[in-house]
């Protein structure tokens, strides 16, 4: 029998499309229809584990036009697979896996966030993510090889940011993302050949420069808007933590009792702490990919090149998986071996070999000190709407989060 086509009820619901169609059927697995192609939605570490069985599932043609057009790029990482994959991924593996790289970029993020805080201090109130934004395109701009002049800062970050909030609706949102990738595809393309061309210098070792010398599984060199289309699948990334900032700032709102542990500093409660707003929170809401040929999952079949779409969002939110899941509690984390494919608000697998994100101890690492330095700032929250829309993809608090300064401890 035919499906009807979902793609009204993914507008209409958004987070909770998947979530709702498999409490419907009380299954962990539903087929359905997208855009006309058939759509099998699963959910748990076994159908993580099937996602990402390249036997099984591919990226490669998978990514629809208007999220390559702009999330991660034409000809990104995420679009191949096999050797092609394996070979590109080895690169984003070397740039941002290293501890020491991490602990660099750590160090970059908390030196913006200090500078910037006086500034907020002097202000009546700011929207903390629109500032967290700005501290993360300096931090990594500064960090990656990106020359970037202090009145540029705004406009770069408005324009990273809007690439992600932009990617999964066909309003002005997502003409705005399309426009903001456009730029910055040409700034950072004119960069990469002023680099080759020896007209420009950056940091040997740094992530423009890796880009620009990397050679490909056929030995040739990526075109330099393809080198800049990765150059941004780092940057990008790194100042989507935004996003998961103003979620950090909405829990303190909400649970105050956890302000004064993690100000603390504990690295272990602000490692937790990451994990459980990246769990707790609306962020990705599936992944998915391309049957290359007729296989099966838990009964049902999955036609040769239909969609198989992984529910992160109701993953994270599993009673099997997490006991309470609707509440937030960061000591869940604590003293728990998490499975690479249980926890998948970025991807399950090895991020190594497969296709999930290689940045995420980046977020982790880069989340957990910036949310320590955001719970010692004194400030006040004054009255605003800091709800949150789970039909809103990616979902924000609807206020961007309005603080007001008092002290910064």
């Amino acid at each position: 029998m035919r499906r009807p086509e979902s793609s009204p009820l993914l507008i209409l619901k958004g987070y909770g499309w998947l979530p709702d169609a498999r409490r419907a059927r009380g299954r962990r697995t539903v087929t359905a229809r997208l855009g006309g192609l058939p759509v099998l939605g699963i959910e748990g570490p076994e159908a993580a584990r099937f996602l990402y069985d390249e036997d099984h599932v591919r990226r490669a043609h998978a990514i629809p036009e208007p999220v390559q057009g702009t999330l991660f790029g034409k000809g990104a990482v995420h679009t191949l697979d096999g050797e092609a994959h394996r070979v590109r991924k080895a690169m984003f593996v070397s740039l941002l896996m290293d501890p020491g790289r991490i602990a660099a970029l750590v160090d970059s993020a908390t030196a913006a966030w200090d500078a910037a805080v006086p500034g907020w201090a002097a202000r009546d109130e700011f929207v903390l993510f629109d500032e967290a934004a700005e501290v993360l395109t300096r931090a990594v701009c500064s960090w990656a090889g990106v020359p970037l002049a202090d009145d540029e800062v705004p406009s770069v970050a408005r324009d990273l940011t809007a690439m992600v909030d932009g990617f999964a609706t066909a309003g002005p949102r997502h003409w705005r993302a399309r426009r903001a990738r456009g730029r910055r595809e040409a700034w950072l393309s004119e960069l990469v050949q002023q680099v080759r061309g020896g007209a420009a210098a950056v940091p040997a070792g740094s992530i423009v420069d890796v880009v620009a010398r990397h050679r490909d599984a056929g030995g040739e060199q990526l075109d330099p808007r393809t080198a800049a289309v990765e150059v941004l699948n780092v940057i990008r990334p790194t100042v989507a933590i935004s996003w998961f900032l103003a979620f950090s700032g909405h829990a303190l709102a909400r649970w105050p009792q956890h302000r004064e542990r993690l100000a603390s500093g504990d690295p272990v409660f602000a490692e937790a702490w990451a994990d459980e707003v990246r769990r707790f929170y609306p962020f990705a809401p599936f992944i998915g990919g391309r049957a290359p040929r007729a296989v099966e999952w838990d009964g049902e079949r999955v036609p040769e090149h239909s969609m198989v779409l992984l529910d992160l969002y109701g993953q994270n939110h599993d009673a099997d998986l997490w006991g309470d899941p609707y509440a937030f509690r960061p000591e869940r984390f604590i003293g728990r071996e998490v499975g690479a494919y249980e926890l998948v608000p970025q991807g399950g697998g090895d991020p190594r070999t497969g296709h999930r994100c290689p940045g995420e101890q980046v977020t982790v690492a880069v989340l957990a000190a910036l949310a320590v330095r955001l719970a010692r700032l004194q400030a006040d929250v004054p009255e605003q709407d800091l709800t949150i829309s789970l039909r809103r993809i990616p979902a924000k608090p609807a206020s961007g989060v309005v603080l007001r300064v008092r002290g910064t401890g």
